[in-house]
This record gives structure tokens, sequence and C-alpha cells, in this order.
């Protein structure tokens, strides 16, 4: 894709998007109603029966008290009846809170408490976890009608509307709330506008057509599920949504059922890889494969490499976050990297690197971004959105970067710096350290103070049956780490805390060792 033709890109996509994420679905259902749209492990729809369901849905939520500017509370593992949820609640005005069911109670109800949610719909037939939240909220089973297999709680009748906006960059679309890797979890305004960009610009630097069949084994809760979605119908694609990863059912899915795109954390590779090696697998069937892409968190050249030799493309990487709902960069299709530079920005989006006050002279600093994708806020804080978002919409991502020419490296967070002996020390370094040994399944690296010092402590997950020990990582480590970066302790674990992405939880580390 020429360089001309990525500034149109920006251009083209905010002239003719449509102003309701809803609306993705219109030109499919118009030319191709009897295309297959999405299915689940259960059942396939087709976009003129997405469609009837998503009109059904938005009627009956209305007849359930859901008033525009609502929240919707969509608690459920992917499927299609989730799918259909945030389109319907996009019909009726409302802002879909999707929530992973594998949250416990507390935090479940501390979303909808926050969020002020006047209705929760449990998909209760998608898994076990979701069907006992149904069951702890009294929520009534829908066997048959709009409803049918997802459970309803009782209407909060004492939560007020939001205001409405027929302006989609205006209106919130999504209010997804983040991860909590800090240990506070915050409600992400999305508008419409912000959905329909990211995924605009994204989909178009990824050639989607309607004969991609797209894998969704990263969870709808999470933005870049939502994202996919959006791509998939903007572009009368069609999804398979998977929920629960299973790397023998995505293995399955790739050989097996036609699809041409795959994307996933680090994670999704490292469990497919370990499980080919279980059944001695060595040759993976790619079918009609043609796109393979990791986002979500640092990729380890050493796992590019394995994932690109077994798939026999290459493993294209991308950065988002879900402020930025959540496209900011990837490597291009046509121009693959041996790196992991998580590629140019996309098009439309600025960026600029602003120095830190640990700054050391070097070209690293934190990374801010603006566009056309950047959230509307934090739901009731104004004060935490202005702390990241500056008047002429500069977003600070809290991440630490640097550009070579026009390729963007990640290189961690702003809050995981550890400073040692006076140094800056970047977790992600001596992570993709540790985790070029063979032996080692993932890592992670977090700062401990001591009186007048920081420590570099390390977590580190073996792989099973590996007689690798503490001292021979730490040698590894110290053959290629200069005295400063190298890892003060090294602590193995049977597995590490992570979110239902993949994503590790370093807060929950930095407690361990607080404790």
């Amino acid at each position: 894709m020429s360089a001309t033709s990525e500034e149109d890109i920006a251009e083209h996509v905010l002239a003719t998007a449509p102003e309701r994420l809803h609306t993705v679905i219109d030109r499919a259902c118009l030319e191709t109603p009897d295309r297959p749209a999405v299915s689940d492990d259960r059942v396939s729809w087709t976009y003129g029966q997405l469609d009837a369901v998503v009109t059904d849905m938005s009627l009956a939520l209305r007849d359930q008290g859901l008033r525009p500017g609502d929240r919707l509370m969509i608690i459920g593992e992917n499927c299609n009846e989730v799918a259909a949820l945030i389109f319907a609640a996009s019909r009726s005005s409302a802002w879909a809170i999707v929530v992973n069911p594998r949250m416990s109670s507390r935090e479940i109800a501390q979303i909808r408490s926050h969020s002020c949610a006047r209705l929760a719909v449990f998909a209760a037939r998608s898994s076990k976890e979701a069907a006992m939240h149904a069951e702890e909220a009294e929520a009534r089973f829908c066997s048959t009608g709009p409803f049918a297999g997802l459970s309803l709680a009782a209407v909060d009748e004492t939560v007020a509307a939001e205001p409405v906006f027929e302006d989609g960059a205006k209106q919130v679309a999504v209010l997804i709330y983040t991860s909590g890797t800090t240990g506070t979890p915050k409600g992400v305004m999305l508008s419409h506008q912000n959905l329909l960009y990211s995924a605009g610009v994204t989909s178009a630097v990824r050639g989607i057509t309607a004969v991609d069949r797209i894998y969704g084994v990263l969870p709808v809760s999470h933005i870049v599920g939502i994202s996919l979605l959006v791509m998939t119908f903007q572009n009368g694609a069609s999804i398979r949504l998977s929920s629960k990863f299973d790397p023998a059912a995505l293995i399955a899915a790739v050989s097996d059922e036609g699809v041409t795109m795959l994307s996933g954390v680090p994670a999704t590779y490292q469990r497919v890889l370990e499980y080919m090696a279980s059944i001695r697998l060595q040759h993976l069937d790619a079918g009609k494969l043609r796109f393979t892409g990791v986002s979500g968190a640092p990729l380890d050249i050493n796992l590019k490499r394995r994932v690109e030799a077994v798939f026999g493309l290459p493993l294209l990487n991308g950065f988002g976050i879900t402020e930025c709902s959540p496209g900011i960069s990837g490597v291009r299709i046509g121009a693959p990297r041996d790196d992991v530079s998580v590629g140019k920005l996309l098009p439309g989006i600025e960026a600029r690197i602003v120095a830190t006050k640990t700054d050391d002279g070097g070209d690293t600093g934190e990374l801010h971004v603006r566009g056309p994708n950047v959230m509307l806020g934090y739901y009731k804080s104004p004060e935490q959105t202005s702390a990241v978002v500056d008047q002429d919409g500069w977003f600070n991502t809290g991440d630490l970067a640097r550009f070579a020419e026009d390729a963007l490296f990640v290189v961690g967070r702003t809050k995981e710096m550890i400073i040692r002996s006076g140094f800056n020390v970047y977790p992600a370094e001596v992570e993709a350290v540790l985790s070029s040994h063979p032996d080692v399944v993932q890592c992670a690296v977090v700062g401990r103070r001591t009186e007048d010092n920081e420590d570099v402590v390390a977590f580190v997950q073996f792989l099973a049956g590996s007689t690798l020990g503490i001292e021979q990582l730490a040698e590894h480590a110290r053959s290629r780490l200069t005295a400063y970066k190298r890892p003060t302790e090294i602590i193995a674990m049977a597995s590490l805390p992570a979110t239902s992405t993949g994503k590790i939880l370093k807060h929950k580390l930095a407690e361990t060792l607080r404790a």
C-alpha cells in the first residue's frame, strides 16, 4: 500500500463512516443477506438473520425498560447473542458494557454499581460462570423469544439516563472497564466514531474483504474482540466466535473451517505451540489462513520466529490500547519485519515522543497520540481524564516508546520503569532476554524498592518438565545483560497471574513482593 493511498484511507473512513455502530450491518444485509455473518460453538447466522435478531432484541430491550442513554450490562463469553446485544444496544441508543463472566461476583457488582447499568443481561448458555452470575443476580431465564438462552436481571428503576447526541463522535457506544493491570479499573467511554474509525482504518490496511473468515478467540469484553466484530461486519465478512480459548479448536478451525485471519495475544500463540509439542505435532495445516496478527502484550522475538515457522506466515505485530479504540499502529502485510516493532502508525493517527523526568538523553520517552480513535474520557472521572488527555487532544498512553524512522517500538510502561543505581531499566528488555531461553514459557519483571535503590525482580514460568534451574537462568541473563539490568532475584511460579486475554497482571506480582 503506497503512502498516498494510506493518507487517503483516513479521509475516506471519516467521510463514509455512519453515525451509529449498528448500521455497519446494513450493506451486507441489503446486498448479501444469505452470506454467513457470525457463528459460535452452537449456531450460525447469516446477515439477514443477524439483522432480524438485532432488530427484535432492540425492541425487546425497549419493552424491558431500556431507554436511550441507559447503560446495558452484558455478561457472557463470546457467542452470537452477546454480539447481537452490542448492536441492539446501539440501535437503542444505549451504552453497551460487555463483561467477562470469569470476573468475580464482587468485580461484576462493582462495575454495575459504578456504571449505574439499568439492565443486566447474562448469556447463561455461554459458560457455567455466566450461568452462576445469573443465578446470584436472581435473573430470569428466557427459553423463547428474542432473549432465548439469556437471563435478565431486574431493571434498576433508580438510575438516570445519560444525554443522547445525534453526532456519532459525541455519543458513547460502549463503556469498557479496563482490565485493571494497575489494580484500579476505569470505565473507558468510546464513541461510535471512535470504534468505526479505528476498525475502518485497521481493516483497510489489512485488506479485509467479504471473502474473509475471522477467528474471534479474543473476548468481546475486550476492545480488540469488539473491534474484530466491527471490522467483520463493515466488510461483509464472517467471524467464528470461540467462547473459550482451546488450542485444539483453534488448530481445527484454521485447518478445516476456512479461517483466513487470526488475531491473538502472545499467550494465544504460546499455548498453541505448547499444545502442538504435547501431542508431538510438528506441522500445522494452515488451510486458507493469510494473516496472523498479535497485540496486547510485548512480543518475544523467539516466539515470533517459532510461530512463523509453524504457520508459514509472518506474525504481524500491532499496538493499541483500550482508550484508543484500540488501534495505534501495525506492521503491514506487504512489509513484514524480522524484529518486534509494532509497525507504522495507522492512517490518521498522530504520535509524539515526550521526554520523561527520568530521561537519560536517549530517544525513548512517553508515547502520546492524537486522532479520531481517542476516547471521550473516563466515565464519572473528569480528573482522571484530564490527567491523560490534554486540551489539544493528545493522549498519554503511559507507554515508553521510540521511533526508528517510521517504525514504532514500545519498550515498556512509564510506571513499570525501574531506576537502579541511577540507570533506567526497561522491564521489556530484561523479559526479552529471559524469554529467549527455550525453557521459559513466559516471564514478568517488576521493581522492588529498597532503602536507597530499586531491585530488578523476575517472575518466571518454566516449560513443563524442564530441569532448568534458577542459577542457570541467571547465568543466561548475565551473559546478555549489563550489570545494572540483571535480575537481583528470579522467582519461579507454576503460572503468572493474567487477564482473560493473557496480559500479565504485574500489580499482583508487585503485591506478592510487598507481602
